[in-house]
């Protein structure tokens, strides 16, 4: 089943159960993903699906941080709801171990050995990891592993 048809099965399931926040959250979902399918002029793929999901969640990882330093303590915990039900939607993310053994295989595949190079990793590590990690932990641990 596809991301876009889950989203509008679990909409009719929220609505019918009179949950109010999970259904609000999922009609956003469902109009970011309305919005990347006009701007792609058609279908989008369940990838491309899935990194408007993770754009989504990463504007409410902004945002409570945002909340959090004004000590708007219920506008946090409204977000991070919110949050955990567009999480539900994403493949599982990979842990530092599996990124690191990944990023090694592309480095030693690469032959890469300066710090400056980190951009050679990032392509093909995030191509392999494909929606399982996000970029910014890829490259701290390149970074890491390269020395810088």
């Amino acid at each position: 089943m596809s991301l876009s048809t889950q989203l509008d099965d679990d909409a009719k399931s929220a609505l019918r159960a009179g949950e109010k926040v999970r259904l609000a959250t999922i009609r956003r979902a469902r109009a970011a993903l309305k919005n990347a399918e006009i701007e792609a002029r058609g279908p989008v793929s369940d990838d491309h699906a899935v990194r408007v999901l993770r754009g989504l969640v990463k504007r409410h990882q902004e945002s409570i941080e945002s909340f959090a330093a004004g000590n708007r303590s219920e506008l946090v915990k409204k977000e991070q709801v919110e949050m955990a039900i567009l999480e539900e939607y994403l493949p599982q993310q990979l842990g530092d171990d599996a990124i690191e053994a990944v990023v090694r295989e592309v480095i030693a595949a690469e032959g890469i050995d300066d710090v400056k190079a980190v951009g050679k990793v990032m392509k093909p590590a995030m191509a392999k990891l494909a929606g399982q990690a996000d970029g910014g932990r890829v490259r701290d641990i390149a970074l890491r592993i390269l020395g810088g």
